[in-house]
């Protein structure tokens, strides 16, 4: 399958159809327009490449679940109703296509520890640079000790700052339940830092 970052751009390349409201967009893309559908794929990318990075600990899978996530969000268009936002709608299609590829890697058993991080400015001392990646590291694999819903909300909440109600969205739960998993999950990360 050809990758719709190739065709679109890498995560974190500007959109070049910001300026266009995005209501428009998700309507021309709902009709089919190409053009539409990759100003979201751009508008997006980096978002949801990020968020499948941290929840799947690994680049190649991230960016599997990145493709996943948009070849099933442009062909399910048509249910994307405005509840909520269309980040939202978007960022629990992510974590579902994270959850999908997870469940098969962890058969697998081919989990990487590399931290999927933005790569390392060129100015930056490789000292420094290594030292935040065994930090990125430890911090990933706390976060993969705890239950799904914790660390879900955790990393939405931080990395995507989502609000409680998006994240109860993207997590198919109330927002109050979004509000207890993150902070029982920020409770319990204190804990296990301190083992």
């Amino acid at each position: 399958m050809t990758r719709l970052f190739l065709q679109s751009g890498m995560p974190g390349e500007p959109g070049a159809g910001s300026e266009v409201d995005e209501a428009v967009l998700i309507a021309r893309a709902r009709d089919g327009d190409r053009d539409a559908q990759e100003q979201l794929i751009r508008r997006y990318a980096d978002d949801v490449y990020r968020l499948t990075a941290r929840l799947l600990q690994d680049r190649d899978l991230a960016q599997d679940a990145a493709q996943d996530t948009f070849v099933n969000a442009i062909h399910g268009l048509s249910r994307f109703r405005g509840d909520a936002s269309f980040r939202t709608w978007l960022l629990r299609i992510a974590v579902n296509a994270a959850k999908t590829l997870g469940r098969r890697q962890t058969r697998r058993r081919e989990i990487s520890i590399d931290a999927a991080e933005s790569e390392p400015d060129g100015d930056r001392d490789i000292a420094e640079v290594a030292a935040q990646r065994t930090e990125a590291a430890k911090l990933d694999a706390l976060l993969h000790r705890l239950p799904p819903k914790q660390r879900n909300a955790v990393i939405l909440r931080v990395q995507a700052g989502l609000s409680y109600a998006e994240i109860g969205e993207a997590i198919d739960c109330s927002e109050g339940s979004a509000r207890v998993n993150y902070h029982l999950g920020i409770k319990r990360l204190r804990e296990l830092a301190g083992e």
